[in-house]
């Protein structure tokens, strides 16, 4: 409980509410203030309403008490011995006759509140989350194992259309995978390039192509889920890797380390698929974007809490698929042939796994617009409200707290009495956490970020996710895939 007295802020109990101090009172009339006043003062504190401090005596030095409207209120000069009244101590203290306790020895405000507790929030996901998975450091080899790897055939499905001079570096990288028994299934979604025709030109020097070609796409249903499906379908082997017609795989490893994924008995595996590093604020932003999508669904499947990943570079059995009935939940949605089968299938307890070795990973170039990321995004982005409930909690808290955090930072500056102090080290906390965090976590990743600039690379960002949740909540269709 606080009053403002004069300007100033005390804490404690009116007057004439407690027995007043001294041998042989007993208790204060409610209608005057406390008798002994004198004594009280002479001993460094006022009954009631006080402040801890040393008061002269003399009736014109000591606290004046004045009714109104049936209360008492404390009042005290504006100057004594000259001391003025803002050079005293501004903690409040409750005074009584068994003892003295202190208020906070500082006050925030609600904006300074706000920080901190956004603050709070960030440092428990990165203790709990993002450090454990920064700091692990799995194997980077897999040693080969032919025997191994014929009991455990994968078919390599890619989905392409219009994407000739994608596939151009994209197929021979597949072709060359050291790997003892697997196959590559091309899709060709209606296609108006030469694409067909240059897959049907590979099919005929390498057994192990299969090409799938589709004219057609039924009405309502989401084009690239229909050609995928159509592809695993047609895939001969029990394990399925997925990528891109527009990725190049960082090595020749690059299967092998995925495959090994199931050894654990894993029915999905998540890889790691970061953007090539380019020239531009933009292509800055995306890779910045990437690591910390990738931070958050590989940390949180390694606590056991897998929520989705990403097509470009993803493994599951085709179990898995045919136990979810496939894209049959979200078939008319543009976006989720990666995040809500994950979604599916661990909601029917299948088992994921991460892989994060350098070798195992696959290379994009990013969007070269902001146009064309900005449509990425929103597709993305469009599949959320699909998630389970746990797992939109767990995501939104994190967002949600980064971005109250800038908010409140905004509204610290124009608050009248800014609390430069509270601010600067709320920022400095936040900052050094930020930038330890993400720059360990690209190492794990293997994706090394400029640590100088993480710090506006995450305002940048999370200014955009706030932009594109509100397109997405005004304005709700998604863009078409290719």
């Amino acid at each position: 409980m606080a009053r403002i007295v004069d300007g100033r802020r005390f804490t404690g109990r009116p007057c004439g509410q407690r027995k007043a101090i001294g041998p042989g009172q007993g208790a204060a009339d409610p209608d005057r203030p406390a008798r002994s006043l004198a004594s009280v003062v002479s001993r460094g504190a006022v009954f009631g309403w006080c402040q801890l401090g040393r008061l002269p005596s003399g009736p014109d030095r000591l606290p004046r008490f004045a009714r109104h409207d049936g209360r008492w209120t404390v009042t005290r000069p504006p100057n004594i011995n000259g001391i003025s009244d803002a050079s005293l101590p501004s903690a409040g203290y409750l005074c009584g006759p068994n003892s003295a306790v202190p208020a906070l020895p500082f006050h925030l405000s609600p904006v300074s509140w706000l920080l901190v507790l956004s603050v709070l929030v960030q440092l428990v996901y990165a203790a709990y989350y993002f450090w454990p998975f920064a700091l692990r450091r799995p194997a980077e080899t897999a040693e080969p194992a032919p025997a191994h790897e014929q009991a455990h055939p994968v078919s390599i499905v890619v989905a392409a259309r219009n994407a000739l001079e994608q596939l151009r570096y994209l197929m021979p990288e597949l072709l060359q995978q050291d790997y003892a028994q697997f196959e590559v299934v091309l899709i060709d979604d209606r296609s108006d390039d030469d694409t067909g025709l240059y897959t049907q030109q590979l099919t005929q020097y390498y057994p192990n192509v299969r090409l799938v070609t589709i004219a057609s796409t039924p009405e309502g249903i989401a084009p690239k889920k229909y050609a995928l499906t159509l592809g695993i379908k047609v895939a001969r082997y029990p394990y399925l890797l997925f990528t891109d017609a527009d990725c190049q795989p960082a090595s020749n490893q690059w299967l092998r380390h995925m495959a090994r994924g199931f050894d654990g008995g894993a029915d999905i595996v998540l890889g790691y698929g970061p953007y090539a590093e380019a020239e531009g604020l933009l292509n800055k932003l995306v890779r910045f974007e990437t690591l910390l999508s990738g931070l958050q669904y590989l940390s949180f499947a390694e606590r056991g809490q897998p929520y989705m990943g990403v097509g470009r570079n993803l493994a599951y059995t085709k179990a898995t698929f045919m136990a979810t009935k496939g894209f049959a939940s979200h078939i008319r949605r543009l976006s989720g042939d990666d995040d809500l089968l994950v979604q599916d299938a661990v909601q029917l307890g299948r088992r994921t796994s991460v892989v994060t070795a350098a070798e195992a990973q696959t290379i994009s170039h990013a969007p070269g617009t902001w146009g064309q990321w900005w449509r990425q995004k929103r597709r993305h982005m469009s599949a959320g409200p699909r998630y389970r409930f746990s797992d939109r909690v767990r995501i939104g808290t994190f967002i949600l707290a980064n971005g109250l955090f800038y908010i409140g930072t905004l509204a610290a500056f124009v608050v009248p009495e800014p609390e430069w102090v509270a601010l600067a080290a709320v920022w400095g906390v936040r900052t050094s956490t930020v930038v330890a965090t993400y720059a360990q976590a690209s190492r794990r990743l293997h994706d090394r970020q400029p640590w100088w600039l993480i710090p506006v690379l995450d305002a940048g960002y999370f200014f955009a996710y706030s932009l594109l949740t509100a397109s997405l909540v005004l304005y709700r269709n998604p863009s078409r895939w290719k």
